[in-house]
């Protein structure tokens, strides 16, 4: 661990923490804790050595000129602090890095050094998944914890997931094996788009993390890039015919299993987030995950592609398996 300059004392500390790779399909998970990182100003406070958990011939470091000087940058996991102000004023602190090619436990051990030294109440951890799911519909976020007392406080699921893990799902049951309250925010991005950036996955995680949190996020433009990746999209669907019928059914899937959600339940909760979002306050309560643990996500894949892929044919390949 490299400390860089001290930390003030925080006021309920929250970490939130995103990491490139396997668990971050479009980047979305860990543009959004960029974004919030340079919005709110973060001033980075510690560095994981990367020689400790990166193996530079997967993950390599990269060259750059400063006043005529070359200087490297070494792949690494940063943590800054940033303060939020306001009636009620808090701290983030902002775990941003990419997943490790080793030393998993030794290297969430350290992270939950941070948290414990720092007085972290909560971990949330965020991750994007490719799903199958049509990008011309809200983006599915599931929201999920090992602990049973936290799911039911802060109307998450508690996790169910059995396969192949993520640094994701190794630093929650770290959390929840050190007594550490953790979420985990999951968002689905089509699996036929996968190309980063995803600016409406990224919006989606920050919606999210706002009613988690009882916070407003400033979003800055990414709204206005959302809806211009999702007009991009269309247009590139539109040139193939075959694309555009797979989306449709994706389209006809997604309404027909919401269908029961159409509820007067359900539109109170979607009616208190137009409200948050206009800075007016609601009565009361947070909305729940639009997505569900049990969705049909698949794992990232290293790479992308800047045009959607031809649907896939019945009786192809297995879908990977879900994270948790």
């Amino acid at each position: 661990m490299i400390e860089l300059e001290g930390v003030p004392e925080l006021i309920d500390p929250v970490m939130v923490a995103a990491f490139e790779g396997w668990n971050d399909a479009g980047d979305a998970a860990s543009t959004a804790v960029a974004h919030l990182d340079r919005e709110w100003k973060g001033e980075v406070f510690a560095a994981l050595d990367a020689e400790d958990y990166y193996d530079f011939q997967v993950n390599r470091p990269t060259v750059f000129m400063e006043a005529g000087v070359r200087k490297i940058t070494w792949p690494t996991t940063r943590l800054s602090v940033v303060r939020i102000g306001g009636e009620k004023p808090r701290d983030l602190v902002l775990v941003r890095g990419i997943e490790p090619s080793m030393r998993w436990r030794s290297f969430c051990n350290e992270l939950l050094g941070f948290a414990h030294e720092l007085g972290v109440e909560l971990v949330v951890i965020l991750g994007a998944l490719l799903g199958d799911t049509p990008h011309t519909r809200p983006v599915p976020i599931s929201g999920t914890t090992s602990d049973p007392d936290l799911a039911r406080r802060m109307d998450l699921e508690e996790t169910k997931y059995e396969g192949p893990t993520g640094i994701v799902g190794v630093l929650q049951e770290a959390c929840t094996h050190a007594g550490v309250p953790a979420v985990s925010l999951w968002a689905a991005v089509p699996h036929y788009v996968s190309q980063p950036p995803n600016p409406k996955a990224t919006l989606a995680l920050l919606n999210r993390l706002e009613d988690l949190l009882d916070l407003r996020i400033p979003l800055g433009e990414l709204p206005e890039d959302a809806r211009a990746w999702q007009l991009g999209v269309d247009q590139l669907a539109a040139e193939d015919s075959e694309v555009a019928e797979y989306v449709q059914t994706l389209e006809e899937a997604r309404d027909t299993a919401e269908l029961p959600e159409a509820s007067g339940e359900a539109i109170a909760r979607e009616f208190e987030r137009y409200l948050r979002r206009r800075d007016v306050s609601p009565p009361g309560g947070h909305a729940t995950a639009d997505g569900g643990e049990g969705g049909p996500f698949r794992r990232d894949t290293p790479g992308g592609r800047a045009r959607p892929p031809k649907p896939p044919k019945a009786g192809g390949e297995d879908e990977d398996p879900q994270e948790d």
